[in-house]
Parts: structure tokens; C-alpha cells; sequence
């Protein structure tokens, strides 16, 4: 009598928790499904657009990183859709291919983080190479070189800033012809100050070079793609927990 009492309080347990597990992996797979439809959307709406590529101001060679964007929106709503069904409809199979899917991206997320860690120094080069690149731009007559002085003016007025790495110097002689209506790296503030602003070849201009300007967004903007992948991280690591959980919960049946 009293083991069947047992059994009984115990199978009553067992339900509990797995309806538990149920609510949380189904709305948790929803979220998924919904970020990957977002992702997805945006991504294509960029790729098909062309305003939305001139108002991005995104480039063909920019592409590959869209089309990436596409792939992970579609595998992150699989891996919802997947989720979700297994967990509506208690299947087993798919609840083990979410669990499988999820743990390689958790995978491929740390292995990233680690190479980031491991190849620190080579990125700083590569962008350090990026930004000689960008003043050989500045100093150049071409007509693709205009198109891009143009713009860099733009950002430079933007973000109160001169040259890529030296400054005005890295205009060479172009820095007395502009390309546009605008006088280069002219310090446009109505008080002027030392620390914003300085004298060169006697025009008051913008003091800050614009690739200290740069690095200090890609840092900014690091910490807060580091707290998004942490965050995922931990939602990952919950799915993973709770779709195994519920897959032995559905055996046990």
C-alpha cells in the first residue's frame, strides 16, 4: 500500500516537472524562432533592397557578412522550430537534434571567443593594415578615391576627428584640394577648443584622429557583442539542460 502511495506520489512528481519542462523549452523555443524570423527578415530585406543598401550605405562587398546573417536566422529557426514541436508533441527525435544543434553552436561560440583571445594581436594588425589602406585613399587623385574622401569627410565632421592615424598629414596635398564643398577636417564648433581642436598650416582643425575615434567604437561596441553572446550563452546552456531533462522525462514514461 504504501509503495503504491509512493509510486503514485511519484508519477504525480514526475508529471509536474515535466509540464514544467514543457512550458519553459516551448516558450523558450519560441524566442528562438522569433529572433531567427527577425534575423532572417532584416537580412533578406537588406540583400533584395537597393534602398535599403544606399541608405545602409552597405557595399557588394559586405555582402558575405549579410548572407551569413541569413544562415544563422534560418539555423536559429530550425533549431526553434525543432525545439518547440519536441516539446508540444513530447518527440524524443526532435528534442535530441535541438539538444545536438544547440550544443554545436554553444561549441562554435567558446571556440570563437578562444581564437578572438588567441589571435588578439593579429586583428590589431589586420586593422592597423586596414587603416594604412584607407590613408594611401586620402592622398590619392582617382576618381574612386574622391568617392571615398567624400565620405570620409562626412565622418569626419560626424565625429569631430582628422585623418585616420597622423592626422591632417594623412591627407598629404589633398588636404588644400577637397573633393567636396567642405574644407578638410575644418573644426567647426563655435567656441573653439584646445582639447577638440588645433592649428595646422594655419586652419583650425579637428585635433582627434579619426582611427583613435574608430578603435574606441569597435571596444565599446565589443563589451556589448561579449554581453550578448554571454547572454546567449546562458540561454543555450538552459535549453540544453531542460530539452535533455525532458527527453529522460519522456523515456521514463
Amino acid at each position: 500500500m504504501i509503495s503504491e502511495v509512493w509510486t503514485a506520489s511519484g508519477a504525480i512528481w514526475i508529471l509536474k516537472v515535466s509540464q514544467k519542462l514543457l512550458t519553459f523549452l516551448t516558450c523558450l523555443c519560441f524566442l528562438l524562432q522569433l529572433c531567427g524570423s527577425i534575423i532572417l527578415g532584416v537580412s533578406i530585406w537588406i540583400r533584395v533592397s537597393k534602398d535599403a543598401q544606399q541608405e545602409l550605405e552597405i557595399d557588394s562587398s559586405l555582402f558575405a557578412g549579410v548572407d551569413l546573417l541569413i544562415a544563422v536566422g534560418s539555423i536559429i529557426m530550425i533549431l526553434g522550430f525543432l525545439g518547440c514541436c519536441g516539446a508540444v508533441k513530447e518527440s524524443r527525435c526532435m528534442l535530441l537534434l535541438f539538444f545536438i544543434g544547440l550544443l554545436l553552436i554553444l561549441i562554435l561560440q567558446v571556440t570563437g571567443g578562444i581564437l578572438g583571445a588567441v589571435y588578439r594581436s593579429q586583428a590589431e594588425k589586420i586593422l592597423d593594415e586596414a587603416l594604412m589602406s584607407s590613408v594611401k585613399k586620402l592622398q590619392s587623385s582617382t576618381e574612386d578615391s574622391k568617392a571615398f574622401q567624400e565620405k570620409f569627410q562626412k565622418f569626419e565632421r560626424e565625429n569631430r576627428c582628422c585623418g585616420l592615424l597622423k592626422g591632417a598629414e594623412d591627407w598629404g596635398n589633398n588636404f588644400n584640394n577637397p573633393s567636396g564643398s567642405y574644407k578638410i577636417c575644418q573644426c567647426e564648433l563655435e567656441k573653439s577648443s584646445q582639447d577638440v581642436c588645433t592649428i595646422y598650416q594655419g586652419r583650425e582643425i579637428y585635433k582627434t584622429p579619426c582611427g583613435e575615434v574608430i578603435v574606441k567604437y569597435i571596444k565599446d561596441h565589443l563589451v556589448i557583442i561579449m554581453g550578448i553572446a554571454f547572454g546567449l550563452a546562458v540561454i543555450e546552456i538552459l535549453g540544453l539542460v531542460f530539452s535533455m531533462s525532458l527527453y529522460c522525462q519522456i523515456q521514463r514514461k
